[in-house]
């Protein structure tokens, strides 16, 4: 009988982490984080990394395990979390994957896409024109170029805007269309459970949520990381905004706008992202979680 990875999906601000502990604490395992804003030990409060009372409730793996200063890809991730993942099934019938980040769960439960080996120096160019250009330059070339990819992929992240372009530009094809061609079988079953809500209830929560992040130490959090900037991991909502008002470049309340606006920008492409996956069973974010496990047993 395989074992069962459960995949709690939803976008940002949606209760995921509670959720996931409540699974976990019924089913008596582990947390797998998909969460690559997560990740860093540097950033916590931006990246609503869960509370030392949530990480006692369950043991989380992937959370503030590497450094800024470290580069770790998705690929990185994969193999990792995969490895992990069939050492625990030696114990456990049920593991439970959690985060926002599209892309890093499918890696797990899907395998990542291969793509050819593109000319390092189309990559060169596209960095170049990111510095002497700004990102929108390359926004707008991805939307001509794969305007289905433009519609999902996290536009303020040049990383990911630079690799779809270099793809679309070395292959002559959209990178959308290499995009699930190798699918890999795994040795894993896997149930699908995205939590939902109305768009202004979200969008409340989001903004909500910013609030709290400000009370709780968001700015002097963002001013200590201010001289490493530069670096990808620090490419993130929350963080980059503050960094233009510390330079003088915005006032106070209007980062914040920022920050929130760029934020419910990002959910919506979570959204998007996660409703491909026809077999997510999905629930109104404050469904009980008792009747959401009754849903996963039938499925087990």
């Amino acid at each position: 009988m395989k074992k069962t990875l459960v995949s709690v999906i939803g976008p940002t601000a949606i209760g995921k982490t509670k959720l996931a502990i409540e699974l976990a604490n019924h089913f008596d395992t582990e947390i797998i984080s998909a969460d690559s804003r997560q990740f860093f030990k540097e950033m916590s409060i931006g990246t609503a990394v869960p509370s030392k009372k949530e990480l006692a409730q369950a043991r989380h793996h992937f959370i503030q395990h590497i450094s800024i200063f470290e580069n770790y890809s998705v690929g990185d991730f994969e193999r990792t979390a995969i490895n992990l993942i069939t050492s625990l099934f030696n114990e456990k019938d049920v593991l439970i994957l959690v985060g926002g980040s599209g892309l890093y769960i499918d890696a797990v439960t899907k395998g990542l896409d291969k793509f050819p080996k593109i000319d390092s120096e189309i990559r060169k160019i596209l960095n170049d024109r990111l510095d002497k250009n700004g990102i929108e330059d390359l926004q707008l070339d991805l939307k001509e170029r794969d305007p289905d990819y433009y519609s999902k992929v996290d536009l303020s992240n040049p990383h990911r805007v630079i690799r779809a372009l270099e793809v679309c530009i070395g292959t002559g094809r959209p990178y959308s269309s290499f995009l699930s061609l190798n699918e890999i079988t795994r040795n894993f079953n896997t149930v699908t459970v995205g939590l939902t809500a109305e768009r202004q209830t979200i969008y409340d929560r989001i903004n909500h949520r910013v609030d709290l992040m400000v009370k709780e130490g968001l700015v002097e959090e963002a001013q200590a990381l201010l001289k490493h900037e530069d670096l990808n991991a620090l490419q993130t909502v929350g963080y980059k905004e503050l960094f233009k008002y510390f330079k003088k470049e915005w006032d106070f309340d209007f980062a914040i706008s920022e920050i929130k606006k760029n934020t419910r920008r990002f959910a919506k492409r979570q959204i998007t992202w996660f409703k491909k996956n026809e077999e997510a069973l999905w629930y109104d974010y404050q469904m009980s979680s008792k009747e959401i496990i009754k849903d996963i047993e039938k499925k087990l």
